[in-house]
């Protein structure tokens, strides 16, 4: 169970982490979500919800690597509303990226890793907010790192 805090009023709201359907597609924009996400039909896409509701509050695109046992995040989105220090609701890309770890723990056990290549302008921030380490181009979450984040924002486990 993932947990995200309305900024405003400070209520922690139960969210889910569920695969995306097509007819979600129609409200995805580039504006409000920075790609194209159509794209990414081809790989596991993901999307963060208050549970009871249909508002997407962001995405996520993971791409498999059995032969590394490592899940790669490809794309990784906040909804427009939600980026900032104005944002409606925090917690969300954290939600992300540790239902990634959750799954790349289920899929491969516990030699296993989570990665992505980030902007420029976003390595710092990963490298301090989600503990990632950094591999050439690509950072990185395993070991303690990983378990520590699937720990912050999963509730169940």
């Amino acid at each position: 169970m993932f947990i995200i805090e309305h900024r405003i009023s400070k209520e922690f709201l139960v969210a889910e982490v569920i695969p995306i359907e097509e007819q979600d597609f129609k409200h995805i924009t580039k504006i409000k979500f920075w790609f194209n996400w159509k794209k990414e039909k081809e790989h596991d896409v993901y999307k963060i919800r208050i549970k009871g509701t249909t508002g997407i509050l962001g995405l996520l695109s993971l791409e498999n690597h059995p032969e590394e046992s490592r899940i790669e995040i490809r794309l990784l989105a906040v909804s427009k509303e939600n980026r900032g220090r104005k944002r409606k609701y925090g917690h969300i890309a954290g939600n992300l990226i540790a239902s990634a770890c959750i799954r790349t723990l289920k899929q491969y056990g516990e030699w296993t890793c989570v990665s992505l290549v980030p902007k420029t302008d976003l390595i710092d921030h990963y490298m301090k907010k989600y503990k990632f380490q950094r591999a050439g181009r690509s950072l990185f979450l395993d070991g303690r790192e990983l378990i520590e984040l699937i720990r912050r924002y999963d509730h169940d486990g």
